[in-house]
């Protein structure tokens, strides 16, 4: 049995095309055997692929969450217009990931995302109560208005909460550069290539008329 289920996997390899793994390697930034294998779990499914190697770069992730990342860069963007600016602070592992490029041109991509997208906080936890209670308020007031029951009202509510935070928290939000992915995601698959725990530490976002 083990020699014929490794024909089969020998044959499943051997219909993924060169030109799918260097694809997906360009899709994921993932090492060639690691593309080849997913596609071969994935069946040539290029979606299911770039699932699985998150799914994995995840994992990996999760398992350096308990190291320190106390070295880094910041992370600089100015707007065209000379009227938004933000500077970020991106933490990693070693002063070596640091220093290279991948590392300083994701600082310079999540930068210019909180330039278009103005998120509140890093993550969720960190959005201000007061704000989350004033939006949860607001919306206490549309479902009362809607005269939507009273055994749904709770549950719609905590619905637009969440929303709220997927819109407002930075770690939550789409990419701005490639929407199918938030800059969780985006952070975790440079993470997986670098092998490094790779977070953001904190933000300021600044623009011309809106003071603190």
């Amino acid at each position: 049995m083990a020699g014929e289920n490794s024909e089969r996997d020998e044959m499943a390899e051997a219909t993924i095309s060169a030109k799918d793994v260097k694809k997906l390697r360009d899709m994921t930034g993932a090492g060639m055997m690691d593309c080849k294998k997913a596609l071969t779990e994935a069946d040539g499914d290029l979606d299911k692929a770039v699932d699985l190697l998150r799914a994995k770069g995840a994992a990996k992730a999760a398992k350096r969450a308990e190291k320190n990342a106390n070295e880094g860069t910041i992370g600089s963007y100015i707007h065209f217009d000379n009227k938004t600016a933000v500077i970020v602070e991106l933490n990693c592992e070693t002063d070596f990931v640091a220093n290279t490029d991948q590392f300083k041109g994701l600082a310079r991509d999540v930068a210019m995302h909180i330039a278009s997208a103005a998120p509140l906080a890093v993550s969720p936890d960190q959005i201000d109560a007061a704000v989350v209670e004033r939006e949860r308020e607001v919306y206490r007031q549309q479902v009362k208005e809607e005269g939507k029951p009273d055994h749904i009202a709770d549950k719609i509510i905590e619905g637009k909460v969440q929303k709220f935070f997927k819109e407002s928290a930075l770690l939550a939000q789409p990419f701005v550069k490639d929407p199918d992915k938030t800059i969780e995601q985006l952070i975790t698959e440079v993470s997986s290539k670098t092998g490094e725990k790779i977070e953001v530490a904190r933000f300021s976002r600044m623009k011309v008329g809106e003071g603190a």
